[in-house]
């Protein structure tokens, strides 16, 4: 057996002028199935993080690749990212500002953080975040729908004053038009406590509600959304003036956010393209 594998190496080393073991060296080179395949995977994971703007970590590409009927381990796409040095851009803390000292109504603590809701337009949430800029100071209003986590209403100005919050749920009401009924839960901040903002609330029928004083938790979800922006956009900006800011931030909201972005709490679907699945059930 030894001198019938000799006999046919042999020939194949002289016709390519190499010393056997310079040969058998060449053998080991060629290419694993399992090498050829992290190949064709490493593009297509490369496409997955810069679709999230380089903030999906390995659970967001899995299922990013299963829309593409690519089945592939958590463990095997952390170990290409690693190689590849796709790193998720780093996360830093970030306060919320409320100012509730005023002496308007306080509405009653209706959603009770009950996050959990089965159809659109039924429950929104609501908040404010400030924007830093060489400019000075930018503000952003947001208005949500738990149903999808979808932003359906956001307003941005200069100043943190009530029609910055009233902007943004005037927006809300004329993109989705909901029935009455439809509960919105902010902060106790003075924008939702306003005269403003009560007379908005009260025209189209929308039962205000508003957290427990100092408890972020009873708004997690307009913070996480604060959260996300700033991970994924303000704190790796340098904005010169308001007006780059609103523009990144339009982008961010309309086209990546609710359009694109995959959400935990949607299966993995982006805000809008979970409603559409939903329409279509």
């Amino acid at each position: 057996m030894k001198k019938q594998t000799e006999f046919r190496v042999q020939p194949m080393c002289r016709v390519l002028q190499v010393s056997r073991s310079g040969y058998y060296e060449y053998l080991h080179r060629l290419p694993s199935v399992h090498s050829t395949e992290d190949d064709r995977l490493r593009p297509q994971i490369k496409a997955a993080f810069e679709k999230g703007r380089k903030n999906y970590g390995t659970r967001r590409i899995k299922k990013a690749l299963e829309k593409t009927k690519n089945i592939v381990s958590r463990r095997r796409i952390g170990r290409l990212m690693e190689e590849e040095n796709l790193q998720v851009q780093t996360r830093r803390k970030f306060k919320v500002t409320t100012n509730s000292n005023h002496d308007k109504p306080i509405a009653p603590n209706l959603l009770n953080r009950e996050f959990i809701v089965t159809t659109p337009n039924t429950v929104y949430v609501g908040d404010i975040t400030y924007i830093s800029t060489r400019e000075g100071w930018l503000y952003l209003a947001v208005v949500i729908d738990l149903f999808s986590r979808a932003v359906v209403g956001w307003s941005m100005g200069a100043r943190m004053m009530a029609d910055l919050a009233n902007d943004a749920m005037l927006m809300a009401v004329w993109k989705r038009k909901p029935d009455k009924g439809l509960i919105f839960h902010g902060d106790r901040g003075c924008q939702y406590a306003s005269d403003l903002y009560r007379k908005t609330l009260k025209t189209y029928g929308i039962h205000a509600s508003m957290s427990k004083k100092g408890d972020c938790w009873d708004n997690a979800v307009a913070e996480s959304f604060f959260h996300t922006l700033k991970i994924e956009l303000i704190h790796h900006c340098d904005f010169e003036t308001r007006d780059e800011a609103r523009v990144a931030i339009f982008e961010y909201i309309e086209v990546f956010y609710n359009r694109q972005r995959l959400h935990s709490s949607n299966g993995y679907e982006a805000p809008l393209v979970f409603e559409m699945m939903q329409e279509a059930v």
